[in-house]
């Protein structure tokens, strides 16, 4: 009993390294906010899976999804990338522009983590399916961000052989199988500290005319 109690401390350990604290304090925007914020991208629908991994370790830190459906949202559980003139409700970050998108990646890689990028087509109905069930999925406890986002995608049609994982490099390597996934890696030498990289964007979007 001893043995397995140790085992599950080291598990749990693991688990709650992997996804950040989120922002528990921020509060939900509000219905207007987030319908003024909402965009619609006019590529493909599409889904992409980011998985940050750990440059000196090697192990997943965080899991999320980006969803292009009849509006384009990243499902981010637990997450710690926030920005002021970006709406969330439930771990759903509205209104991601092209600028936020590529910005959103930019910040999750500096000298200690990269990102795997991992996207796929979709029918605009598998698209929708995703997005109606990150809505509906409400926010994640810290460390729950690969099991959030795995638990979303094994209900849509196509993406059943996806396992139910607290591991982002499981889900990765499940979601790398689907036919038609584009892999892309980025490596940036920002320092460590996300804050310093959101508060450099923040100030740009304020100044701009």
């Amino acid at each position: 009993m001893l043995f397995l109690n140790r085992i599950f401390l080291v598990l749990a350990l693991v688990i709650l390294a992997g996804c950040g604290a989120g922002n528990d304090m921020r509060p939900d925007a509000s219905a207007e906010v987030i319908s003024s914020a909402s965009y619609s991208h006019d590529g493909p629908a599409a889904l992409t899976l980011y998985t940050m991994i750990n440059n000196r370790s090697g192990a997943g830190a965080h899991t999320s999804v980006m969803i292009n459906g009849s509006q384009r949202v990243i499902f981010d559980p637990a997450g710690t990338v926030r920005l002021s003139a970006v709406p969330e409700r439930g771990d759903v970050l509205y209104g991601i522009t092209p600028q936020v998108a590529d910005f959103y990646a930019r910040a999750h890689a500096r000298e200690t983590y990269h990102v795997v990028i991992q996207e796929i087509d979709v029918s605009p109905e598998v698209a929708e399916r995703a997005l109606q069930l990150a809505l509906a999925n409400g926010p994640a406890a810290s460390g729950f961000c690969s099991v959030s986002t795995s638990a979303i995608l094994r209900q849509l049609p196509g993406f059943e052989s996806i396992g139910r994982t607290f591991f982002p490099k499981r889900l990765m390597a499940d979601f790398g199988k689907l036919p038609g996934v584009r892999t892309t890696k980025l490596f940036e030498n920002d320092e460590d500290d996300k804050s310093v990289a959101i508060a450099q964007f923040e100030n740009s979007l304020a100044t701009r005319p």
